[in-house]
């Protein structure tokens, strides 16, 4: 089943792009901050979401592995 019928599944999917956005700007910062529109200006604001709410994010991503270790 795809991602995006599951919600579960489509959560983690934008959690992990999100906390993989944020994790390849602090290496190539130039590579997202020259792409600020369009279809790859979302990986520059899934990356600003990262790095902004990075405590929110941290708590999503527990709970993600909770969820996914003991309750599936």
């Amino acid at each position: 089943m795809s991602a995006i019928f599951n919600f579960q599944s489509l959560l983690s999917v934008i959690l992990l792009l999100i906390c993989t956005c944020a994790y390849l700007r602090s290496f190539f910062p130039s590579l997202m901050d020259r792409n600020k529109t369009g279809f790859l200006g979302t990986f520059w604001k899934c990356a600003r979401i990262g790095e902004r709410k990075s405590p929110y994010v941290a708590v999503c991503c527990i709970v993600m592995a909770f969820t996914i270790l003991f309750l599936t």
